[in-house]
């Protein structure tokens, strides 16, 4: 049973401020976890099933993350290979972890090791995974994977692995408070004594401001708010999700591999990725004018050498689906760069059609690859649609439940932002390094290296939960809440007054216009084409933005002659207070609008110091390169520098400024331990 928050007693705090005066209530826990994504759910289960039976949820809601609004053809969980004669261990998974880059060892080691415990968590809470007569869980491959450790339960996977652990959630009795904002981490201490108090958050559900603030204290704070979705214009996260890491990074938390992202193909009417088997039945791909219908035309032919090459490289995109700069001289990432020429650069409209095939299309002339996989599906239909419904009906079900029938509907496609690699730090068990208590699980966790297996992500969220849990378990140190109520008070009395001075900025600094801008930028300069030139003009247009926002009163001219800065708060009754729901997203568009900044911030240091093209990102120059003889000269780009792949960016915005720092990546430790020191080891608790 989901419990109301009236049923748990809260202390308070009061907040006197010249223009807001209220008690905000307090309540405390031993552990909150702050979302309720696949990651954070399991992580209340695991905490619960440790006996830290004093673990809260806090979320916007449980159907409003990205875990149970997001998917694919088939979307993808990547665990150890479980089928057939097919060899694997946890140093195997570990290196293919470790192949691209910036990653380290002993967490590819974690994330490999305690995949089968987490597949098998999951399976016993019901998540519908295939497998065949004799038990085994069958595979297939998927990008960035050298075997065939992929596995699916359709579409909707991480869905179903929501429902499960919300089951769960349930059964155990996990407070949830829905309806629930966060908009500050509160910490205390300085340097190696800094850690988590709780987090400051408004209820949605309150009609009025002065009702909606509440705190919550706690000894850890499990930090799931996922990805940072709303930060471009052109994602394919879903709508309702915007990510909060913009919290930690404003408390000085260090984060890793912020420039590593993941982009690729997507509907953009319903944001959904276009991978596996939308690709794999190879439509058409056609652009059109910006009205959708005039001078219709197949554009990819001509910077292929045959329409053999052509259509064997659409099918490619379905399990090398994310935009890869390796793949994309003369590649299937070339699609990619075709695609955002076609709409960024030619401003036309772009589309898949399932209705007919591709010009001069032959199953004969396929790769061998592309050729035996049809055969295999038994898809060597006369059509796309005919291809795509006998491999993966359901992925074509999907679009009509949405309004779109592939059968006969042109599908409007981009090259969005999909995923975040990097992230927030996390030590070996998911604990932020240098802010004690703060545990970033799922993917705000930048675990990943520069690539990724497909689905990989799923598996660390995972695995994340059950190391935080056991970590949050058995440390001695964490006692009971740390709950300094001068800190506390003093936190939210400063976040309350931005506020109201942000609201009196209201009519010149509109919210709307302010994170259009931002997503502009982030889509512009920090998508999967980047330009050293045109990084650097954007980072000083992302922290001018960011400083308006944080200093409107003293910034801005107007609201500066009409107000002091100490009576700029100067709303004298609750009635000129803002809105629950505007308040919100002031809180939102500051945290995002940090986000962006350091996030631009960190790929531009990392073009400055010499990375080259890798992962997602194309960095282009005119010396470079050439991509494809048919290109412009303005898509010559820079190769990688593979001495790199051997550090990771770290990151930590403190005080007003950012600071980067390259560090050695920590190699896979080596596994030749003896098995009765380990075992006695592990029975004094790791």
């Amino acid at each position: 049973m989901i419990q109301s928050l009236k049923k748990k007693r809260a202390d308070t705090i009061t907040v006197r401020l010249p223009s807001f005066s209220a008690r905000i209530p307090v309540h405390t826990a031993h552990t909150i976890v702050l979302g309720s994504g696949a990651a954070g759910l399991n992580t209340a289960v695991q905490l619960y099933k440790a006996s830290i039976t004093d673990t809260i949820i806090i979320t916007e809601g449980l159907h409003c993350g990205t875990s149970i609004n997001t998917g694919s053809d088939k979307q993808t969980y990547y665990k150890m290979n479980m089928y057939g004669a097919v060899p694997d261990s946890p140093c195997d998974l570990a290196k293919t972890f470790l192949s691209a880059g910036s990653m380290h060892g002993d967490i590819a080691l974690i994330e490999a090791a305690n995949s089968v415990r987490a597949f098998s968590h999951l399976i016993q809470a019901g998540v519908p995974f295939p497998s065949d007569t004799y038990g085994q869980y069958i595979g297939y491959k998927t990008d960035h994977d050298p075997a065939q450790r992929a596995t699916s339960t359709g579409p909707y996977t991480s869905r179903d692995m929501c429902t499960a652990l919300i089951n769960q959630v349930k059964e155990l009795g996990v407070p949830v408070y829905e309806k629930r904002e966060a908009v500050a981490l509160i910490t205390a201490g300085s340097g190696a004594k800094k850690h988590i108090t709780g987090v400051l958050c408004i209820h949605t559900g309150a009609k009025e401001l002065v009702h909606a603030f509440e705190i919550y204290t706690a000894s850890a704070v499990v930090f799931a708010v996922g990805g940072p979705g709303r930060l471009f214009e052109k994602s394919v996260y879903p709508a309702i999700h915007f990510g909060s890491i913009g919290l930690a990074l404003a408390e000085g938390a260090k984060a890793q591999n912020l420039a590593e992202f993941q982009y690729g193909i997507a509907s953009t009417h319903f944001r959904w990725n276009v991978s596996g088997t939308y690709m794999q039945a190879i439509p058409r791909v056609v652009s059109t004018g910006p009205d959708g219908k005039s001078d219709k035309k197949e554009f990819l032919r001509s910077y292929f050498p045959s329409p053999s090459a052509m259509h064997s490289a659409v099918f490619l995109k379905g399990y090398q689906w994310p935009f890869d700069c390796h793949k994309a001289v003369s590649g299937s990432s070339l699609i990619d760069i075709l695609i955002h020429q076609e709409t960024v650069i030619f401003k036309r409209r772009v589309f898949l059609d399932y209705s007919k095939n591709p010009e001069n299309f032959s199953f004969s002339r396929l790769s061998s690859e592309a050729r035996e996989y049809l055969r295999n599906s038994d898809a060597c239909k006369a059509d796309p649609f005919s291809r795509l419904i006998t491999m993966n009906k359901p992925a074509a079900d999907l679009y009509k439940k949405h309004g779109i029938n592939l059968k006969n509907d042109l599908l409007e496609i981009a090259v969005c932002a999909q995923h975040n690699n990097g992230g927030l730090t996390g030590t070996i068990w998911y604990e932020s390094p240098n802010i004690t208590g703060l545990f970033p699980v799922g993917e705000v966790n930048g675990s990943h290296g520069v690539c990724r297996p497909g689905g990989s992500a799923l598996n660390a969220g995972q695995v994340a939960g059950i190391r935080a849990a056991a970590r949050i378990s058995k440390d001695c140190t964490i006692t009971a809440a740390r709950s300094n109520y001068t800190e506390i008070t003093k936190k939210t009395s400063d976040q309350i007054a931005w506020l109201l001075s942000y609201s009196v900025s209201g009519g010149i600094l509109r919210n709307a216009d302010q994170l259009r801008c931002i997503q502009q930028r982030m889509t512009a300069y920090g998508g999967h084409i980047r330009s050293k030139n045109s990084i650097s003009e954007a980072v000083r247009d992302a922290w001018a933005q960011f400083n308006l926002i944080v200093n409107c009163h003293k910034t801005n001219s107007e609201i500066t002659q009409k107000h002091s800065p100490r009576s700029s708060l100067s709303i004298h009754n609750t009635a000129a207070l803002p809105a629950v729901k505007d308040a919100c997203r002031s809180y939102r568009l500051r945290h995002m609008c940090l986000s962006h900044a350091v996030y631009l911030d960190a790929m531009q240091k990392q073009i400055a110091s010499g990375t080259g093209s890798r992962g997602s990102a194309l960095i282009v120059h005119p010396k470079g390169l050439p991509i494809n003889s048919k290109l412009a000269d303005h898509w010559k780009f820079i190769p990688e520098n593979k001495t790199f792949r051997n550090k990771i960016l770290e990151t930590v915005y403190s005080h007003g400024k950012t600071i980067h720092k390259w560090i050695a990546c920590r190699p896979i430790p080596p596994c030749t331990e003896w098995f009765e020191k380990v075992w006695n080891r592990s029975r004094r608790g790791y």
